[in-house]
């Protein structure tokens, strides 16, 4: 007798988990109803050029049921003076977090109410509302600037787990918060997380998140962040990829107000065949704003790197200050970069610039430090010192510093 055997599509292995949906409210049914109708993106759509989703596509991702046991003493930050906020596959886990010591003026809700009437344009972005793990908004009160960080740790436990928290960041009126995101891994079997966060930095207050992105190097991670900034307000993110198996990160910046001041910098250093993407859009949408923008890449073995960054600057955005550099470093002939900055400009009175390298490193600096007596690897180690330090230094914590310093070191990225 024949057996008949049936291939599931990528797009049929994704929804196999919609049955195990933890909501089943209407932005989750939205969701659902978008998927339905939307495609995985491929490489012939232009934001997807670059990426093949298609690693991530051909695994029937499953929420995890189970509370897996964790231990989390290797991914404190020593010195760090900062409440943890724990997710474990996706999962959030308040016997876990500091929920009796949060810093003063923070209080956090689960399952917090969401827009009923949201639209989807994006497949991964519905896709994470219909099969959203856990749902969390962290308020920052009125006028409260806590000397206590907070400290999110996702944490991938559960082989081919998928893990979807979302998080929604409100920093109020003259409020000043810094908080860590750090993404790390128990195992070394491969998990895929989709982390959406919302922030909404009101008037007059300043926000800044370091996020640290080391979660193994079979792991399959994918940010995305919605930002929206109020007049006279400060916001600055840091994204920091230290070890990661395929990351995307998607970072949607609106300046709503006037005298805004936004700062996006980041690093990557893929090994292997590691494959890191960051995509930033900055919309200048009122006059007398600034936004700086510097990412920078060193890119070893068979890894892959993409840059695309946009600055859309509108009509009515006047005096505006933007500025975007992308720059990498290939250390080897197999590793590539591809990078695509971009300017859109609708005002006549602005003062913008962008620009992209990508080359290797400097043979003549390499010389002269073989010729005082450094051995090739660490002279190479010393010069991806010099190139991303301009990026560490915009890092103001200097546990958070010190830590990842110490992590490129460990992972014998950087000098000692």
């Amino acid at each position: 007798m024949e057996q008949t055997i049936t291939k599931s599509s990528p797009k049929e292995k994704l929804m196999s988990a919609v049955a195990m949906a933890r909501y089943n409210d209407a932005y989750a049914l939205a969701g659902q109803h978008a998927i339905s109708e939307l495609d995985i993106p491929t490489t012939r759509s232009e934001e997807w050029k670059y990426t093949r989703t298609t690693r991530i596509s051909n695994v029937a991702w499953i929420p995890a049921t189970d509370k897996a046991s964790v231990d989390l003493s290797e991914f404190q930050i020593n010195g760090l003076n900062a409440s943890k906020v724990i997710f474990v596959d996706g999962i959030f886990r308040p016997e876990l977090s500091d929920m009796h010591s949060l810093p003063e003026g923070v209080d956090i809700t689960e399952n917090p109410e969401l827009d009923a009437e949201a639209d989807f344009s994006d497949f991964y972005d519905a896709y994470h509302a219909a099969l959203c793990t856990s749902r969390m908004r962290i308020n920052i009160a009125a006028k409260s600037a806590p000397e206590k960080s907070l400290h999110i740790i996702h944490v991938a436990a559960t082989s081919e787990s998928l893990n979807q928290p979302l998080i929604e960041i409100v920093c109020d009126k003259n409020a000043e918060m810094h908080v860590v995101e750090s993404f790390v891994s128990t195992n070394n079997k491969s998990a895929f997380t989709s982390r959406k966060m919302k922030v909404h930095v009101e008037s007059n207050a300043s926000l800044h998140i370091d996020k640290i992105q080391m979660d193994g190097t079979e792991n399959f991670t994918m940010n995305n962040e919605y930002v929206g900034i109020e007049q006279d307000a400060r916001f600055t993110i840091n994204t920091l990829t230290i070890e990661s198996n395929w990351v995307r990160n998607q970072l949607h910046i609106a300046l709503n107000g006037q005298n805004i001041e936004a700062n996006l910098h980041g690093f990557y250093l893929p090994v292997k065949k590691h494959f890191v993407d960051n995509h930033t859009r900055v919309d200048h949408l009122r006059p007398h704003c600034v936004s700086n923008e510097l990412y920078k890449g060193m890119l070893n073995d068979q890894s892959n790197g993409v840059f695309n960054g946009k600055v859309y600057v509108h009509l009515d955005a006047q005096k505006t200050n933007a500025f975007q550099s992308n720059a990498n470093i290939l250390l080897s002939d197999d590793a590539q970069m591809n990078t695509k900055p971009e300017l859109e400009i609708y005002a006549d009175d602005v003062k913008c610039s962008h620009g992209s390298t990508t080359g290797q490193l400097d043979e003549e600096a390499l010389f002269y430090l073989k010729s005082r007596g450094l051995g090739e690897d660490n002279a190479r180690k010393l010069l991806a010192n010099a190139f991303i330090s301009d990026v560490l230094d915009k890092i103001n914590n200097e546990a958070v510093k010190h830590y990842v310093t110490e992590q490129l070191i460990q992972r014998d990225l950087l000098f000692a």
